[in-house]
């Protein structure tokens, strides 16, 4: 008996070792006035990692995403970064909310060498920090080149620029100016504080540069509110909005002042049921048990997920945060399903999808 009960502990002990958990991290703003976002990244790739993990999980255990709320304060972010890393033992960071947020893990990403992939910005600040961050979204330059174009000829156009006074604002509102500079146009920098209301300083100097069209690089709060203080001031202009706003978000706050708003977006709209991917995040969403639509966020890194999960299939037997990196590294080009990244050893920023959409007063996103 002794020997056959031995033989049984020997025949379990592989399936216990694929039992493991694969614990991926985040720091996001679950509460505060971005938790809308930090939580549609969250959710979004809860909603792919549970259609993994209800197929039978990976070959190297179970998929498990543990969330630090850090409330949009980049203190908080890394403090997270440390507590996950050293106390949760991640395999790799995701879905930070900002480039502001991202570049505080950063010291810990290095020393520690843990993947930190898909962080939700375009700015070129978190793109050269180092060989550990791997972005899916295309650039912010791209985006403004994709918003020049969906204007049209600019003639005698007039540009404002709604900014944070940040470092990161900064670089947002130059690199709207260099894409201009071909056109012959220099826009105009309103800038704002990071984490507070627009004021009516903020109103009274974009209504003051009279723009044509307004660019907003800003979070979707400050931006629905200057949006809304403009109609009500009776200031028709132009508004587009860069995907740093997050288009549902941006829809559902503005309501029915969400009309003749266009925003950028760096994934197809959730609506694009013919885009395989796009029909997959549905219809891990809907499994999730979400009974609201799934959002452009949420979309959005639930594709990251997925891609993220492509790595770690090709990771071997032995899934480590140095084996991660590698195959992240060697991924090349892949088809997520009609989204395509494409990551080389020397080159870690796979995206390059822009679209542009239109916000309407149901909320929804259309392109």
């Amino acid at each position: 008996m002794r020997k056959i009960a031995c033989l049984l502990l020997a025949a379990a002990a592989p399936a216990l070792a694929l039992a493991q958990d694969i614990v991926v991290g985040q720091s996001a703003p679950l509460t505060g006035g971005n938790a809308e976002l930090g939580n549609d990244i969250r959710n979004g790739a809860l909603a792919y990692f549970k259609k993994v993990n209800d197929a039978g999980g990976l070959p190297q255990g179970k998929l498990k995403l543990v969330t630090l709320d850090d409330r949009n304060e980049t203190k908080l972010s890394a403090e997270n970064t440390a507590k996950l890393v050293n106390e949760q033992n991640v395999v790799a960071l995701f879905g930070y909310a900002s480039s502001t947020l991202s570049v505080p893990a950063m010291p810990t990403v290095l020393e520690h060498r843990v993947p930190f992939f898909a962080p939700f910005t375009g700015a070129d600040t978190i793109r050269k920090q180092n060989d550990y961050v791997y972005t899916v979204r295309s650039t912010y330059s791209d985006e403004i080149q994709k918003i020049i174009n969906f204007w049209g000829n600019l003639g005698s156009t007039k540009v404002t620029v709604l900014h944070y006074d940040d470092t990161v604002g900064k670089q947002n509102f130059e690199t709207v100016a260099t894409v201009l500079k071909k056109f012959d146009r220099q826009p105009v920098s309103v800038s704002i504080k990071r984490n507070a209301d627009i004021t009516e300083a903020n109103v009274k100097d974009v209504i003051a540069s009279e723009p044509n069209v307004l660019v907003i690089t800003t979070l979707y709060a400050p931006a629905a509110q200057l949006i809304k203080k403009l109609k009500a001031a009776g200031r028709a202009t132009m508004i587009t909005s860069l995907s740093f706003a997050g288009a549902s978000q941006l829809a559902k706050a503005l309501g029915p002042d969400a009309v003749g708003v266009s925003v950028s977006i760096t994934v197809p709209t959730p609506r694009s049921n013919g885009v395989p991917v796009v029909k997959e995040c549905n219809d891990a969403w809907k499994a999730a048990g979400h009974a609201a639509a799934l959002s452009v966020t949420a979309l959005e890194s639930c594709i990251a997920a997925k891609v993220l999960v492509e790595g770690m299939k090709r990771s071997g037997k032995d899934l480590t945060r140095a084996s991660l990196h590698k195959s992240l590294s060697a991924l090349g080009r892949y088809d997520a399903g009609g989204y395509i990244v494409d990551f080389k050893p020397n080159f870690r920023h796979g995206g390059s999808y822009v679209g542009m959409a239109l916000l309407r007063p149901n909320g929804e996103v259309r392109d």
